[in-house]
């Protein structure tokens, strides 16, 4: 197909004949930017605290013998250098960056991703896994990486997250902290002028878990997680109430933060119709539309004694969607196991929120889960002491696995705030019942920051070192998960499967596998019809879905991405024959089902450690109507 090119004031000329504008109608938003051939552009809300998207916005002089082959291709094509002739003084040494205009919400929001939603014992383990979550979202999303076309461009980065960012940011210019803009509106949330640093769909701003200290009368109005280190705007007045109310300070200002926007979404039939006093779709219509890498979920109202028992709730958000159910299952387990490692093993993984947050914006840069660093803590455990004949010496748990050091050591904790925190390692089990929740001191004191410099330190590492492990002192999770495993007893057949899923995790953290950001940027770049000019043609496109289809039917094979995962071909031949009943039955026959498994040597009386399991008492009546007791 042939183009007859008509040069339009105000349009640049794009390769598949659609044109694009350079700024907004009234000219107040450019959609092209200038950026100075001599300074370099800086993104400068990523050096503050709380920057306004998770996205990096690098960019570079676009002038001269700069320029690659690549993108000179690429200006050529877009007709950018005539127009930079046109529209800048030629005394002026200015360039304009290209740019992927997308102009309307669903380039955002209909991006694909994979949440997982965990249900906890209580409050306080919701929150505090929330925390715990929101520090391995960037992680998991980098290596989960799966976005690096839109719009039928290949970007300069792998994932979703600041596109949608900015596709729903509704923020006005004086809550972005600029001049201009509207007028003071009381109707208005902070009437239109309340200072929000990052757009709804965002990082976090505040952590969740309060924390506790032994001087309660002192301590109780104070937000004791020290590692909020990031502007977080709030409804005074919300806040206030919540206070008056009883909550605990932080707690009170997470929900004053969700308030400080306006709802995004008003439903009809759904505003005075609602009762807040038994309802709790007023909430939920904020709380849904701000968005963030992990979201606390408190439960639903039931509205009757029959309705199911929803408790507390933590949903983790960041990760991308893969091109298999292998892969998805995969993440979806080693997310699941590592709350457990978590609980279980008494962990805490908090670093301040201003490094979450540059955590967030590397994981968006090309090919991030094998060239990036990201700042994660070094001891996840408290330090033990030991005495290396000159002093006090400090070592991590872990290194008594690593060095194989089996002797047990003092565990201490040094602020002197927390001078009643001093336990023995052998007084463990009372440590754990303090609160009469099996809820140790360890996690209740974690977001104090309790302990020394380095105990709370943190460093740069990769993702090989954060899942596989660094020096003597950071086991890495992945070693966390298999000793999981292996204090659950985990059956044979289980662990078959989750070996395969934590070494296709492993291999793709230190790069023998990539990421489908990486594939796909491959496959594009590989295409006989590719220009090197990051435009994904109609033909590159399909060729690229019909690809993707076929490796998630496993039609077709791709081991760099999978390795020698093989997936099944998937066959809807009798998929819908069976109904997945719902019906209840009467207890006869569950106890007959649960006789014929019980039967099973996997189901014995013993575990591997001769110990007697926990059995299944149920409960019904004989023909005698005389009560009987099934132990299963």
């Amino acid at each position: 197909m042939i183009y007859t090119y008509m040069p339009l004031i105000g349009w640049i000329r794009l390769q598949n004949g659609y044109y694009l504008p350079i700024s907004s109608d009234d000219k107040k938003i450019a959609f092209l930017h200038k950026v100075s051939a001599e300074t370099p552009a800086r993104n400068k809300q990523s050096e503050t605290l709380g920057s306004e998207t998770p996205k990096f916005r690098s960019s570079v002089a676009l002038t001269g013998d700069s320029l690659s082959s690549e993108l000179k291709l690429a200006l050529d094509k877009l007709s950018l250098e005539k127009t930079v002739s046109s529209i800048d003084d030629k005394a002026q040494v200015f360039n304009v960056r290209p740019a992927i205009h997308m102009d309307a919400m669903a380039f955002g929001m209909g991006c694909c991703c994979l949440q997982i939603t965990f249900q906890a014992t209580d409050v306080d383990e919701s929150r505090f896994l929330y925390d715990q979550l929101a520090v391995m979202a960037p992680i998991m999303m980098a290596l989960t990486a799966s976005t690096p076309v839109l719009k039928g461009r290949l970007a300069d980065t792998d994932c979703r997250w600041g596109v949608i960012s900015e596709c729903v940011d509704d923020r006005r210019p004086a809550e972005r902290g600029r001049t201009g803009g509207p007028l003071p509106d009381p109707d208005v949330a902070g009437k239109g002028y309340r200072r929000l640093y990052k757009s709804r769909y965002d990082s976090i701003s505040t952590f969740l878990y309060q924390g506790a200290s032994t001087e309660e009368s002192q301590m109780s109005n104070r937000i004791l997680n020290m590692y909020n280190d990031i502007p977080v705007p709030i409804d005074e007045d919300k806040y206030r109430d919540l206070r008056e109310a009883g909550i605990d300070p932080l707690l009170s200002q997470h929900i004053a933060h969700i308030f400080a926007r306006d709802p995004l979404v008003i439903f009809d039939g759904a505003i005075e119709e609602v009762d807040d006093e038994t309802q709790t779709e007023h909430f939920e219509n904020i709380q849904s539309t701000n968005w963030q890498t992990v979201r606390w979920k408190p439960p639903p109202p039931r509205k009757g004694p029959n309705d199911p028992h929803i408790g507390w709730r933590t949903e983790f958000r960041s990760m991308e969607i893969q091109l298999t159910d292998f892969e998805n299952a995969a993440f979806t387990t080693f997310i699941t196991l590592l709350t457990r490692v978590i609980l279980t093993f008494d962990l805490n993984l908090y670093i301040p929120l201003s490094r979450v947050d540059a955590n967030m914006q590397r994981a968006h840069g090309r090919n991030a889960a094998v060239k990036g660093k990201f700042f994660f803590r070094r001891h996840m455990a408290p330090l033990e002491t030991g005495d290396d004949g000159f002093g006090e010496q400090y070592v991590s748990m872990f290194s008594t696995a690593v060095n194989g050091n089996k002797e047990k050591l003092t565990t201490t904790y040094s602020n002197d705030n927390l001078h009643g925190l001093q336990r023995n390692a052998s007084h463990a089990e009372a440590d754990d019942d303090v609160l009469g929740k099996g809820v140790s001191e360890k996690r209740r004191v974690a977001p104090n920051a309790s302990g020394g410099a380095e105990e709370n330190s943190y460093a740069e590492m990769t993702m090989a070192e954060i899942m596989t492990g660094k020096g003597g002192y950071f086991p890495g999770l992945i070693p966390l998960v298999y000793a999981y495993l292996d204090h659950i007893q985990c059956d044979s057949l289980t662990m078959e499967r989750m070996t395969q899923y934590l070494d296709f995790i492993e291999k793709r953290a230190t790069g023998q596998l990539v990421t489908p950001a990486t594939w796909v940027r491959n496959f594009v770049r590989s295409h006989k019809d590719y220009k090197f000019d990051s435009v994904v043609s109609d033909s590159i496109a399909y060729d690229l879905m019909v690809a993707c289809n076929e490796i998630g039917l496993g039609k077709r094979a791709a081991p760099e991405l999978l390795g020698d995962v093989e997936i099944r071909p998937i066959s809807a031949t009798e998929a819908y024959v069976k109904k997945l009943e719902s019906k209840r039955v009467n207890n006869e026959q569950i106890i007959s089902l649960l006789e014929r498994y019980s039967s099973r040597k996997t189901f014995g009386a013993t575990d591997r450690g001769g110990n007697y399991r926990k059995t299944l008492r149920i409960s019904t009546q004989n023909e005698e109507n005389k009560a009987v007791e099934y132990y299963i």
